[in-house]
């Protein structure tokens, strides 16, 4: 008889689990990770509802009630969804406003192009689209600073490129005498300094081709700088082919007279000075090898020469 009794007592306390489980407890498919957005205005239903498609909660209509006895209504804004939480938490935790974002660390480097930046972004941020932000970055392409920014989950495209601009603002408003003294605007030395970016990898390096890059200019001759055709072909490792040459861009600085229409990618504070403050040099030409090294020349006889001791150089380092 004791027997029966406990095995009574065992399958009720069982069934009394069994339901708080499944009323109460995280779906099996909750979706960690993701966000939900509640706009203003929106009722406790039609969020619960929400929440159900999403599979956050199993019964809306228990999470509405709990809503309820909180005696609150849910804060608009954007909810993280960051690991199973049964019912009644999610509950409190929407209806006092706990919107569990965490702020994350993203560092976009110098000489970040809009394209590597949408990478970078959605790299960190799984919800971040991708796609709004380089259709609206791409306009501003130069001005998006580059830095160390902490960004919420959820945040929009919008949001992030007002943040970089005014960043940008901020940052460069210290260089605006140097811009007004160069005698350039500040166009043409964003561009010079997305130039540099790619093209020097020390100040004094990017300061010496920036004096061979605007000789260049004065002279009305092409720049004829191979990075920007990683810009016109979405590769930045690519090294230009004597048919890329050809191509029929008005970022080809081969075929086309002047600087680029725009930057192509967001230089630094150092590049962007560096574009204001080049050294003087009677050289016209330069080369670079795998290592970084830099030949100059000053005629294009020369200029063939440090190539094909570039190319050896580079050989050897390989073998």
């Amino acid at each position: 008889m004791r027997d029966v009794l406990c095995a009574r007592i065992a399958a009720f306390v069982f069934s009394i689990v069994a339901v708080y489980s499944i009323a109460f407890g995280a779906p099996s498919d909750y979706p960690s990770g993701t966000l939900v957005s509640i706009s203003s205005g929106a009722t406790v239903a039609k969020i619960a509802s929400t929440l159900g498609s999403d599979h956050a909660v199993r019964f809306p209509k228990i999470f509405s009630v709990l809503v309820r006895l909180e005696g609150q209504s849910i804060p608009a804004g954007t909810y993280f969804l960051s690991k199973k939480e049964n019912i009644f938490s999610l509950a409190y935790r929407f209806s006092h406003g706990k919107t569990g974002l965490v702020p994350v660390k993203v560092t976009i480097p110098e000489g970040t192009s809009v394209r590597q930046m949408a990478a970078i972004l959605k790299a960190k941020l799984k919800a971040f689209d991708t796609e709004k932000f380089l259709s609206l970055a791409r306009p501003d392409e130069g001005y998006l600073f580059p830095d160390t920014y902490f960004l919420l989950p959820g945040v929009s495209p919008e949001s992030v490129i007002a943040l970089m601009k005014g960043t940008f603002i901020r940052r460069t408003a210290s260089l605006n005498t140097e811009v007004r003294d160069s005698g350039r605007s500040e166009t043409d030395v964003i561009i010079m300094a997305s130039l540099l970016e790619k093209e020097g990898r020390q100040p004094t390096t990017r300061r010496i081709i920036a004096g061979i890059l605007w000789h260049r200019l004065s002279l009305g001759m092409p720049l004829q700088v191979d990075a920007t055709f990683g810009y016109i072909l979405g590769n930045d490792a690519h090294s230009p082919s004597p048919a890329d040459l050809t191509i029929d861009s008005p970022y080809n600085t081969y075929k086309n007279k002047g600087l680029p229409p725009g930057p192509i990618d967001n230089p630094g504070l150092e590049a962007i000075e560096d574009a204001t403050t080049p050294i003087p040099t009677p050289y016209l030409y330069y080369v670079t090898d795998k290592n970084g090294d830099i030949f100059y020349a000053r005629t294009y006889a020369e200029h063939i020469r440090n190539i094909e001791k570039a190319a050896l150089l580079d050989k050897q380092s390989s073998a």
